[in-house]
């Protein structure tokens, strides 16, 4: 299977094509790098965008919420749907108003989404979003019971059309401006984990586990 995914009408870069990227590599990378994702739709002729929480499982994307979700119960028919998530990565102060810019990743994907429905699957979906937010968390968790699993409702859809727009130049001026006494240059931007803090109910004798300890080396950030 290629590596890359074939540009559409809908999912080529229109403008700035030199941003674009259609590789998979790509695309993933910056699905990975992320935990909140908008996803745009129309009920009625009414155009919505919902932010919701992500994961990305091989080839799938997934997200999930209440089953009574007016945005999973209509999406959950299979009707069209486009999932977006960007990075902020640079405030990009330029010598004129004209050329300051973000430096930033996005990748935008297209298709329908399906319901998880068979219990067991939709079990393993969880259990692999909690494990995203923080990997091994799951195992030491109360286990999720079935009123639970009935109350939430999970959806996936596969990455079959998708791009991404990358834009990592830094200024770019007009070349008589580049002799002019003004400061320009990129502030990077970064998303990162501050420490924990402890919830004010925790039982006796409980201990902070590894796996939260870790948050502080979060690769949110292009290297």
């Amino acid at each position: 299977m290629t590596t890359d995914f074939k540009p559409t009408a809908r999912s080529r870069v229109k403008r700035l094509h030199k941003r674009a990227h259609y590789d998979r590599e790509t695309i993933y990378a910056i699905l990975d790098a992320g935990f909140i994702c908008h996803v745009g739709y129309a009920i009625d002729g009414q155009p919505y965008v919902t932010p919701t929480a992500y994961w990305r499982e091989g080839d799938h994307v997934y997200w999930h919420g209440s089953a009574a979700s007016r945005m999973l119960r209509h999406l959950e028919q299979g009707v069209e749907c486009c999932l977006t998530v960007t990075h902020l990565d640079g405030l990009v102060l330029a010598r004129s108003g004209f050329h300051h810019s973000l430096d930033y990743r996005s990748a935008m994907l297209f298709g329908r989404a399906h319901k998880v429905s068979d219990p067991d699957a939709k079990r393993a979906k969880l259990e692999n979003f909690v494990n995203r937010i923080a990997a091994g968390r799951w195992d030491g968790l109360r286990p999720m019971n079935k009123k639970e699993l009935k109350a939430t409702t999970v959806l996936g859809m596969e990455i079959a059309e998708a791009s991404a727009k990358v834009r990592a130049a830094g200024v770019v001026d007009d070349e008589a401006d580049y002799a002019l006494p003004i400061w320009a240059g990129v502030v990077p931007v970064r998303m990162v984990a501050g420490p924990a803090r402890d919830d004010g109910r925790l039982a006796p004798g409980t201990r902070r586990p590894a796996h939260v300890e870790g948050f502080a080396h979060l690769g949110l950030a292009p290297e």
